[in-house]
């Protein structure tokens, strides 16, 4: 199972991204109640009272009447009109990982596409000028051709521009992506995407959004966007940005985050360079081809061979999907599999030689 909240509490979620408030107030009831997100909802004023006073903030002015406004229920109907979407919340597996470490991470989200195909161990943040460029769309292009059929994940916002050429790279090299986009997910936007947003839930990745369906896409949500972007990611590339934009507040969060930030350089008369010029000054690292990159990131970027299409024996198939989630010990998996110690033991050498998982520390199993 994929979620491992109640309906119910589906519901008081759903509730909540139907509340229109600062983020990160949500993120501070649902931690002050012990990420329970039924007694966050319902918590009243005086309940709330100890958080304003143990933590010296403010309850939003009109958060009252906007959730008493809201019925869980309807909000749970409403938010799955569309059969296609489903959702994922801070206490679910597949929630990634680094994003619940910002202070205002999302408290669920919405998504269509494949979600078990997204490996958030190497994701990538890639931000940029919607008026890119072609020099920069091929500076671009050429470093992420470099990982092709590799394990990296890109993840960008679906607009014009960087976003746009970071999404198409990613499919035409078989890397997987995320899209995180600041209107519902029954809203393209901008519709010229809207092949890309196809091509991505269909096979290449994941389209998320906090925001439940019909919500448009004003511009005070993209800034609420860029916090997602950036945060489920180890760090962010840069490639082409004016010193005010969308991509240098990206820039900006990826530091509070102490997350690696990092820029590919450009035309030094071309005016969305400045942003980029500006970030290095401060300390951006540069980035000029694949191998920066991995630099950067201290990572090992390895070739996927699409573990899903290598053909598989019935007990690899158990034994792959035992250890999918997290690393497990041999004796584990003999119990998770129920098969034979001789069969598993056998099993598990031949998955090392496919290169689908590997030994860690003579005693766990895990994924490549």
């Amino acid at each position: 199972m994929l979620h491992q909240e109640t309906k119910e509490n589906l519901q008081y979620y759903c509730a909540f991204s139907y509340l229109s408030i600062n983020p990160w107030f949500k993120t501070r009831v649902f931690q002050f109640f012990d990420y329970d997100i039924k007694k966050a909802f319902l918590a009243n004023e005086k309940e709330l009272k100890e958080l304003v006073e143990k933590e010296n903030i403010t309850i939003p002015k009109d958060y009252f009447y906007k959730k008493n406004k809201l019925n869980p229920i309807e909000c749970y109907n409403k938010a799955f009109l569309d059969k296609n979407v489903k959702i994922i919340t801070y206490n679910d597996k597949q929630y990634p990982p680094l994003l619940k470490q910002i202070p205002d991470f999302p408290l669920s989200l919405y998504y269509k596409g494949n979600i078990d195909i997204i490996n958030y161990d190497h994701a990538l943040a890639i931000v940029g000028s919607r008026k890119a460029s072609q020099e920069a769309k091929i500076a671009l292009n050429n470093i992420l051709s470099d990982f092709k059929n590799s394990n990296l994940c890109v993840v960008s916002g679906l607009a014009y521009g960087i976003d746009t050429q970071a999404h198409t790279s990613a499919i035409e090299n078989n890397i997987k992506t995320i899209g995180v986009i600041g209107s519902g997910l029954d809203i393209t936007y901008p519709i010229q995407n809207k092949r890309l947003y196809q091509k991505i839930e269909e096979d290449s990745g994941v389209i998320f959004s906090e925001y439940p369906l019909k919500t448009k896409p004003f511009a005070y949500n993209f800034p609420q966007r860029n916090r997602i972007v950036t945060g489920m990611s180890k760090g962010t590339l840069v490639a082409e940005a004016q010193l005010k934009s969308g991509a240098m507040i990206s820039a900006n969060l990826t530091l509070e985050y102490n997350r690696e930030l990092m820029c590919i350089p450009g035309n030094i008369t071309n005016p969305n360079t400045t942003g980029i010029y500006h970030l290095i000054k401060n300390g951006a690292s540069i980035v000029c081809n694949s191998k920066d990159l991995l630099n950067c990131l201290d990572w090992d970027i390895i070739e996927n061979n699409n573990n899903f299409k290598i053909p598989l024996s019935d007990i690899q198939k158990k034994i792959f999907e035992s250890v999918e989630l997290e690393a497990q010990t041999f004796d584990s998996i003999v119990i998770k599999t129920k098969e034979k110690v001789s069969m598993v033991m056998v099993s598990l050498t031949e998955l090392e030689l496919k290169g689908l998982i590997k030994q860690v520390g003579n005693k766990y199993y895990k994924i490549i």
